[in-house]
């Protein structure tokens, strides 16, 4: 290693709820080593996001596709950062993942063990999921030696919000805060069987736009129909009160508009750790996931999940197709959930 190499190189997930939670392995970092910089090789969507986050001081766009291999590309950026780094985390479990630190010769290369990643990781944990059953306790734990336990709270996800480009995405979409601001995110790129059916987020919208509330309906160009489908349920009248923002909004753009919400109600998301991140009041409808494993990590948070014997089945799309689930949350109880958290 070069005597000047100073500064940890963490290899990032590719999902954005992932990438969130991942700041509390950086907020660890900055604690045991507050003059050490930290860097995040992550796919390029992350960058801005990262961007929000002041323990990181640079994202470097990583070059391949998810799922490549791509040997020649991850041997060239491997070495384009040799001498940089004393040590790397790399927190997805393949093999692919930990190949770029290995090529970099960084002295110390920290992970799970995964696909067959020995040599390419010399510093490999062996994970005990009854010790660390949350994905977040699993990626801040790799800051601690081996066999050093957590902290008894670990630090929470944090994400800068930035008020001036706020006001700019406000004029950008025609919208105001003037009225209170409930966000729904009806999306979830895992799969159906994590997203509570749009008739119910109609009738959560239909009541607080009665209240006097506006909605925002937030999410990736894959929710706009979902979004336009929940606004067909509203009554006529109620149509100009709600504003279909899906796969219009860039990711920062989102952070920011949560942020400036009231309250958000969503699925087990990449947007609900967003929201838990900038601290707006949320209500999280799980179905085939499990709080007990990817919880929104905020004070100002109620869980509705089922009690169902088949919940948490961890699949994509519900293997009996009724989705039990999620139908049977009512709306009524999310609204009594949203009021228990507001002012």
């Amino acid at each position: 290693m070069s005597s000047t190499a100073h500064g940890t190189l963490i290899v990032g997930p590719s999902w954005v709820g992932d990438m969130v939670m991942a700041q509390s392995l950086f907020k660890q970092l900055k604690i045991q080593q507050p003059d050490s910089p930290i860097d995040v090789l992550a796919p390029a969507w992350s960058l801005p996001l990262l961007e929000r986050m002041p323990e990181v001081r640079r994202g470097i766009a990583m070059p391949v596709g998810h799922g490549q291999l791509q040997l020649g590309v991850r041997y060239r950026l491997g070495r384009s950062l040799k001498g940089q780094y004393h040590e790397a985390i790399v927190l997805p479990n393949s093999l692919k993942s930990a190949l770029i630190p290995a090529f970099a010769g960084i002295a110390k290369r920290t992970g799970w063990q995964g696909e067959m990643r020995y040599g390419l990781l010399n510093d490999l944990r062996t994970l005990d999921k009854g010790r660390y059953p949350l994905m977040v306790q699993r990626f801040t734990a790799l800051a601690n030696k081996p066999g050093v336990p957590l902290p008894d709270t670990l630090p929470h996800p944090a994400l800068d919000v930035n008020s001036p480009q706020l006001q700019v995405t406000l004029n950008r979409y025609q919208l105001t805060t003037n009225q209170p601001v409930l966000a729904l995110c009806p999306g979830a790129e895992f799969g159906e069987a994590k997203q509570w059916p749009e008739r119910h987020y109609a009738a959560v919208a239909t009541e607080k736009i009665a209240e006097g509330w506006q909605v925002w309906l937030l999410g990736s160009a894959n929710d706009r129909d979902t979004a336009e489908r929940i606004i067909g349920y509203l009554p006529g009248e109620q149509h100009a009160a709600c504003h279909n923002l899906a796969g219009k909004t860039q990711l920062v753009e989102a952070i920011d508009l949560i942020a400036a919400a009231s309250a958000v109600v969503t699925n087990d998301s990449g947007l609900m750790h967003i929201a838990a991140a900038v601290d707006t009041p949320l209500v999280v409808i799980y179905g085939s996931t499990s709080p007990d494993f990817t919880p929104p990590l905020a004070e100002r948070v109620a869980i509705v999940k089922s009690d169902l014997d088949c919940a948490p089945c961890f699949e994509r799309q519900c293997r009996y197709g009724h989705r039990h689930c999620l139908e049977q949350q009512e709306p009524a109880t999310i609204l009594s959930e949203l009021n228990t958290l507001l002012p």
